[in-house]
């Protein structure tokens, strides 16, 4: 499914389902989603909330209470599906070689205990080593990602930190046992911008160095334009295409990869008003028959309502999840373009 070069995927995923049953229903918040990670590669997740982003990589991660929910497919980390591992598999490889960053690093952060120490139980956590040793790489640690002052830095408590330093200390924590595969769920949604920059140029430069694997979910398209170079696009719990970054931005396929376009500000051309997508998604308990944007595409025809679109390639390049032809995609796609 994926348009990455032919290396073997670090992460795999096929036909990933996770559904809640509730009083109201049942909650198909991921639904059929199929995707590759490479190492070296940095995958963007776009999407509006209730998509299905983060609860796709909390499952990968093992969060999700599996008690709770009813999760299906298959989630292969270098071959091994994660999903029928052993809870206690789960969690040594949780960390150790998947590492994950959260929004917000002051949830993440204990209030009461010393950021060095928070790094160094997470080491000791996965690594037969002393407290001293596990200090050491905690500090190393917070030195691999910018820290300043790190000696100093490192005896000091989350509220002491600034916005990005916190998540600096986030990323530190992630990558303090030399993970594999990096998740960073909106890692900078709580920065202003220039600080932002900072975390992405950073997230990205540990990604070449160390040739890990980063999957990076945002509501951002330009976001994801610095720093990925494969993009997913998910709707109502699954991909509606899956591209690289320049197959993305230069030659969209689905109308819904349009209008996200449509509605983000462009740096190489100016347009006099940005155009929301219309409509609102749909709710996970009672998602529309047939292609689930239909009732917010202004291109829908009659098979739209009734037929759900596989995620292929019909001819566009690159897979999309769209019933229309690549030659009507392509002179719809120069219409817009012309219109705007």
């Amino acid at each position: 499914m994926s348009t990455s070069p032919a290396r073997e995927p670090l992460l795999e995923v096929r036909d990933l389902r996770v559904h809640f049953p509730t009083h109201d229903g049942l909650v198909r918040a991921v639904d059929g989603a199929s995707f590759a990670v490479h190492r070296g590669r940095t995958l963007g997740v776009v999407g509006e909330s209730g998509s299905g982003k983060s609860i796709t990589f909390l499952t990968v991660m093992g969060l999700i209470d599996r008690r709770r929910a009813r999760v299906s497919g298959q989630v292969l980390f270098e071959g091994e599906d994660l999903l029928a591992l052993p809870p206690d598999e789960l969690r040594r490889l949780r960390g150790d070689r998947v590492g994950m960053i959260f929004q917000d690093p002051m949830t993440s952060l204990h209030p009461m205990y010393r950021v060095g120490d928070q790094i160094a139980e997470a080491v000791r956590a996965h690594r037969d080593v002393d407290k001293r040793e596990a200090g050491r790489r905690a500090v190393e640690a917070l030195r691999q990602v910018g820290v300043p002052a790190v000696e100093q830095r490192a005896r000091q408590y989350p509220h002491e930190f600034s916005g990005g330093m916190r998540q600096r200390a986030m990323i530190a924590m992630a990558l303090a046992l030399d993970p594999d595969l990096l998740i960073a769920d909106e890692p900078t949604t709580a920065l202003d911008v220039t600080v932002q920059a900072q975390i992405l140029e950073l997230i990205d430069e540990l990604k070449q160095r160390l040739d890990i694997g980063v999957v990076l979910i945002s509501h951002s398209l330009a976001t994801i334009a610095d720093v990925a170079q494969d993009v997913m696009v998910m709707y109502a719990g699954r991909p509606v295409e899956i591209a690289s970054r320049d197959g993305l931005f230069h030659a969209p396929l689905h109308p819904y990869t349009w209008g996200l376009l449509g509605s983000s500000p462009q740096v190489h051309r100016r347009v006099e008003r940005l155009t929301p997508v219309d409509g609102a998604p749909p709710s996970l308990i009672a998602v529309p028959p047939g292609c689930p944007f239909h009732p917010r595409c202004p291109h829908r025809f009659a098979p739209c309502d009734s037929e759900r679109p596989d995620l292929v390639d019909r001819g566009g390049g690159h897979p999309d999840a769209c019933h229309l032809s690549a030659e009507d995609k392509a002179r719809l796609r120069e219409a817009r373009e012309v219109a705007a």
